[in-house]
């Protein structure tokens, strides 16, 4: 939960993929890739590097990590609490927190990865609450 648990902008699906990249001789996050819909099925959000959620109104919101807490699930991507930096006006105005919660699929490759450069993208699907 946030430090101060503030009003919600709300709870949202997301699904996408994680990006993995090869450097050198291991595989490394790169990014993620996802959408974000609201209880209606409408979009709500696009999520990219930074961590960055983007509003179709325009506004935007880049995360930092505060907290990381493994999945109870051991084949996904870790739950975790960030703080974020908002900028525009609109939906994601004024949002000071982000949980994703959840989350299944999404962990890395392991072992040995290719050629450097090479990306593998993993799915995943996670529950994200914005708060103000």
């Amino acid at each position: 939960m946030p430090p101060q648990e503030g009003p919600l902008v709300g709870k949202y699906a997301a699904k996408g993929v994680q990006i993995y990249v090869c450097t050198a001789s291991e595989w490394g996050f790169k990014a993620p890739e996802a959408e974000f819909i609201d209880a209606r099925g409408r979009p709500f959000a696009k999520h990219y590097a930074g961590p960055t959620w983007e509003a179709p109104d325009g506004s935007k919101i880049v995360g930092k990590i505060l907290a990381s807490k493994p999945a109870p699930k051991t084949d996904a991507i870790p739950w975790l609490l960030l703080s974020v930096e908002s900028s525009g006006s609109g939906v994601l105005a004024g949002a000071r927190f982000v949980q994703r919660i959840n989350t299944s699929g999404g962990v890395g490759p392991t072992g040995a990865c290719p050629t450097a450069g090479t990306e593998r993208r993993v799915d995943y699907t996670a529950d994200y609450i914005f708060y103000k």
